[in-house]
């Protein structure tokens, strides 16, 4: 080994050797793929035409739309925790993924010699950002424009995609899902709270996506300890009139039992817009069911029924009486029916019973994509305010204000979010590509985590595929080369 180093030899084979090499080998060529999406895309220009960055120029040595690029790709590639950017910093895929710099510059490495002092900020950077500067990134994130900006990037995102697979048009409807999720947090991080419906210390965010599509539209961090529907009024609407204005023509909108509020439901048929949520069951709505949940007289089918019946109920809280649908279930095996209410500003002729039915339990796809950024992504929403007692040994010369941490961990839940609605555009492609459905962990698995060797030869780098990878990233390939989501 040129290192010095002794080779490692497995017990059950001899004739194994297990060496390290200066090579210019990788385990997320996938990097490369990723790129390639979030330049189609256009989206990381478009967040470097709007985000603010307050760096002394003189003093840049990655610039803000290469670190933004170094945090979407890092996410996406499934290395959750900040400090594996120290891990990757060396990484050849890595580096030429994320660089700003063209031909083979990315890879190379400043000449060091012995003895000398690294300078703070080298024109040639040694290698990808460092967990700190990303840190520091995630700090200049975290103020009120510049995290506005990036919820307004799923939506703009989403729309790109879209548009561009449908010959630059929007579709005439779309279905705008809300619900909550619960993230786990292992700590003390501010706003985090135990919740007793999840059983465990969570935040507690809002989010929305497009049903008929599958991306993440928007997402906005809550306390642990908050009701379902909190702040849903003011999430919703002025969503709802970004989704008209990029994504879709008329949009409807899909609710679980916790967000049917009065305020909302009111707000909605004030703007015509479409909804249906189920109602959580009360002694009222048990009252008003009871008629109905009595067998038909006859011998039970062979398939499961389902009876429908359409009534009218006003909460108390609520300021006018509304359409619900009882919905009657016969369940194999079960002696008793089962039911449970939908309510809906549909009438029965625009959406009749069966169709408003089918159209609520398609919540089930939304519920598995919001799954998947939460087990597939995994957020690490883990910022704190740790005040620094040492600087480089020494007792601080002058202390700066802890940052609020809330809103950091906001920026690493929407920086989650954003490098789940590319590499959900990748899992879109592929599958037009192939013809076949499948996961976001499997497009990690068989796609972006996949071993490369990157050669350098005549000015030109050459990243090196096993046969089965190549294959797959051929199919892909000819479909993401024709695709351009262009500019609004």
């Amino acid at each position: 080994m040129g290192d010095g180093r002794r080779a490692m030899i497995p017990s059950f084979n001899g004739s194994i050797r297990i060496e390290g090499r200066p090579e210019r080998l990788t385990g997320d060529a996938g990097a490369i793929l990723t790129r390639e999406t979030l330049d189609r895309l256009g989206i990381v220009a478009w967040l470097g035409e709007r985000l603010e960055d307050p760096r002394n120029p003189a003093l840049i040595t990655h610039p803000f739309a290469e670190l933004v690029r170094t945090e979407v790709v890092r996410l996406a590639q499934g290395w959750r925790d900040q400090d594996d950017a120290d891990h990757l910093r060396d990484d050849p895929a890595f580096r030429l993924a994320v660089s700003d710099r063209r031909g083979i510059g990315p890879l190379q490495i400043r000449p060091r010699v012995e003895g000398e002092e690294l300078p703070h900020n080298p024109a040639v950077p040694d290698g990808l950002a460092s967990q700190p500067t990303l840190s520091r990134l995630h700090r200049v994130l975290a103020t009120d424009p510049n995290r506005g900006v990036l919820r307004e990037s799923l939506l703009e995102t989403a729309a790109r995609r879209v548009r561009a697979m449908n010959d630059g048009h929007r579709p005439r409807y779309v279905t705008i899902d809300v619900d909550s999720l619960p993230i786990e947090v292992h700590g003390s991080q501010p706003g985090s709270a135990y919740n007793g419906h999840y059983h465990a210390r969570i935040y507690h965010p809002i989010v929305a996506s497009a049903a008929e599509t599958g991306d993440l539209l928007d997402l906005r961090l809550r306390e642990g300890n908050v009701h379902t529907a909190n702040g849903a009024l003011d999430f919703v609407l002025p969503l709802l009139d970004r989704v008209e204005e990029k994504l879709c023509q008329v949009a409807s909108v899909r609710i679980d039992a916790g967000f049917p509020e009065d305020e909302l439901m009111s707000a909605l048929e004030g703007r015509r817009t479409a909804y249906v949520a189920r109602v959580k069951n009360n002694k009222v709505l048990d009252a008003m069911a009871e008629p109905y949940l009595r067998r038909p007289v006859g011998r039970r089918t062979k398939e499961p029924r389902v009876f429908f019946h359409e009534l009218s109920y006003r909460a108390e809280s609520w300021s006018r009486d509304r359409r619900v649908v009882l919905v009657v279930l016969e369940r194999e095996g079960d002696l008793f029916l089962h039911h449970f209410w939908l309510i809906t500003n549909w009438t029965a002729e625009q959406m009749p019973d069966a169709a408003l039915l089918e159209l609520y339990r398609d919540r089930g796809t939304a519920e598995g994509h919001f799954g998947e950024l939460v087990d597939v992504l995994d957020p690490a929403l883990s910022s704190s305010p740790r005040p620094k007692s040492r600087y480089r040994g020494e007792l601080p010369v002058r202390r700066y204000p802890s940052a609020d941490s809330f809103q950091i961990n906001e920026v690493r839940l929407l920086l989650n979010a954003l490098a789940y609605d590319v590499a959900h555009a990748t899992r879109v492609l592929f599958e037009q590509a192939t013809g076949q459905g499948t996961s976001l962990r499997r497009v990690r698995e068989r796609l972006l985590r996949v071993a490369g060797r990157v050669l350098v030869h005549a000015g030109t780098a050459v990243l090196v595929l096993g046969q089965g990878s190549a294959e797959l990233w051929q199919k892909l390939w000819d479909t993401l080369s024709s695709f351009h989501a262009g500019v609004t």
